[in-house]
């Protein structure tokens, strides 16, 4: 069992980070929140998250209001505000491993394929609301 944890801007659907892993750790959410925040302004951002507990720990909490960061998270059960994020995890799913056998799958073609698939969506796929534009092709021309 492999993990994806990641950050989109609702801006323009772009992957500002996401990390793989075989735990669902505290360190594991961090990691992408640090990667999200790397060489960004953060300031007054607001970031959407369930109410796991890697979310709602005394390391993501802090990490995030040292960067700026407002979290905001629904009441249990309800799941509109990070509604974008989940639809986006089928994605992948359907798009890349619905055809493949199961026993095929080792851990290091699963992650190859994550990460092909992650680049293909922030750089080529286009979305009808960015006017036909990738998610990077969207931000750079509004830059």
């Amino acid at each position: 069992m492999l993990y994806l944890s990641t950050i989109m801007d609702l801006y323009n659907n772009e992957f500002l980070a996401y990390t793989i892993s075989d735990t669902q750790t505290v360190e594991f959410v961090l990691e992408t929140l640090r990667d999200a925040c790397d060489g960004r302004e953060t300031h007054d951002v607001i970031l959407h998250s369930d109410q796991g507990s890697q979310y709602t720990s005394y390391a993501y909490q802090p990490l995030a209001k040292e960067n700026g960061i407002t979290t905001s998270m629904s009441r249990k059960g309800n799941c509109f505000d990070n509604a974008v994020i989940e639809s986006f995890h089928s994605s992948p799913k359907s798009e890349e491993f619905a055809t493949q056998l199961r026993a095929t799958l080792t851990p290091s073609i699963i992650i190859e394929k994550v990460v092909n698939y992650m680049y293909y969506y922030n750089y080529i796929r286009p979305f009808s609301k960015l006017s036909c534009h990738s998610p990077v092709e969207y931000r750079t021309a509004a830059a």
